[in-house]
């Protein structure tokens, strides 16, 4: 695996193994590299590839006042209209709608959801001109 220099860090309460699998199964050329884990099982920490960019994860052991907010998001550009439906479909399952698909003048098909772990993702269409 090559090493980049920034990775997003995600930190879950219990749920980062979950997470990982659910990601791994939407984007091509996705796996989960390494786990370490607490004595309880929880995730110590971990990293993962979603179509081969470099993210990283644990399970906090502490209770926090915080979650994951919109304020900042994955933004996936899909290359088809079926592509941005079947990731919105999934990631809003369980989870919430925070724009649902429409018209932007950026793009005939755009989205925006907060997936059943909290994380935010944006989603829009790419057409070629």
């Amino acid at each position: 695996m090559d090493h980049q220099k920034i990775a997003t860090f995600f930190m879950f309460s219990g749920r980062a193994m979950e997470a990982m699998n659910f990601y791994t199964t939407l984007f091509d050329n996705s796996e989960i590299n390494k786990v370490l884990y607490h004595e309880d099982g929880t995730v110590l920490h971990a990293i993962f590839t979603l179509n081969g960019q470099t993210y990283m994860c644990i399970d906090s052991k502490e209770e926090h006042n915080f979650n994951f907010t919109p304020s900042i998001s994955l933004f996936i550009t899909c290359e088809t209209a079926e592509e941005i439906d079947a990731l919105y479909q999934k990631l809003s399952e369980e989870g919430t709608v925070l724009m649902p698909i429409c018209s932007t003048p950026v793009s005939e098909k755009y989205a925006w959801v907060n997936d059943k772990f909290g994380v935010s993702w944006q989603l829009m269409l790419i057409t070629s001109s």
